[in-house]
């Protein structure tokens, strides 16, 4: 991340002793003492946030009554699919899995896994709509949605009706199931056409997802931590200092009445007055 674009916004998550705001950057010779981390605190309000989307919260109530279902439902989603493929080994090793087993355990994965794949579809398909209506409704949020936005949510909201479909209509825990099992032994498998549309949703949905918006929750982690909580020091020798230099001595391609065509950043702040009066770098 390009140094100068840190925003160094407080409180600072890591910083030790100042949960209010502040920083290490305010105290008296600060440099002659050893910084101290604490990355529990990173982690917290990462999880936090991960968990609760506080900052959706606080800053648009009725916003996050839909992005929070919305986000629930994937995470839910995602649990579904791993606990099938727990399912479909054990079924795979003579351990069936299904709501009249002997074993406790077996029959209380079943019952999970059916709540697990319900929960995340209905949420899904309440956050999706609610997100789809607010966009739409909302002349806020409309001047920053682009068509493609609502396109990406109308294919959101067909795949987990089809999934909640599939599972109340055709038994989709139990035939997705069967699809792990033939995934994991190469081997056919029968699905219906609402699990048959989920599958083709979902499948061309991951493929199509690295190209949209929707990958900024990879970039969230670079986002808060190597912008919103990047206050590395800037001293003398450090690996920062070179990173500085390097931009400072990249040359100016436009010019304006303080600003030089050509010359670098550096020659361009070295110096007061106006460009033709700058003094000579000492």
């Amino acid at each position: 991340m390009p140094v100068h674009l840190r925003w160094e916004l407080y409180p600072v998550a890591h910083e030790k002793d100042k949960p209010y705001g502040g920083s290490y950057l305010e105290e008296v010779d600060w440099w002659h003492r050893p910084r101290r981390i604490n990355p529990l605190g990173e982690f917290q309000v990462f999880l936090r946030e991960i968990l609760l989307f506080r900052e959706y919260y606080n800053s648009n109530r009725g916003y996050w009554y839909f992005v929070y279902p919305f986000h629930i439902g994937l995470f839910l989603l995602i649990a579904w699919i791993v606990l099938l493929v727990v399912e479909a080994v054990l079924d795979l090793n003579g351990l069936a899995v299904h709501a009249l087993a002997l074993n406790p355990w077996l029959k209380a994965l079943y019952y999970v896994t059916l709540v697990t794949g319900l929960a995340a579809f209905a949420l899904g398909l309440i956050g999706t709509a609610g997100l789809l209506v607010k966009r739409m409704l909302d002349e806020d949020l409309r001047v920053y949605t682009d068509p493609i936005d609502y396109f990406n949510l109308a294919w959101l909201l067909l795949l987990f009706l089809s999934g909640l479909l599939s599972c109340l209509l055709e038994d989709g825990s139990f035939a997705a199931l069967g699809l792990v099992q033939g995934l994991i032994t190469f081997k056919p498998f029968e699905t219906g056409p609402l699990l048959t549309t989920f599958i083709l949703l979902s499948a061309l949905f991951l493929a199509y997802m690295p190209f949209t918006r929707m990958m900024h929750y990879v970039a969230k982690y670079f986002t808060y931590h190597k912008v919103r909580w990047d206050d590395e020091p800037n001293t003398k020798g450090g690996k920062l200092e070179g990173k500085v230099r390097e931009l400072l001595a990249q040359p100016e391609s436009w010019s304006a009445p303080h600003i030089q065509q050509g010359k670098s950043w550096s020659e361009q702040t070295a110096g007061t007055g106006s460009p033709d009066n700058r003094e000579a770098p000492k």
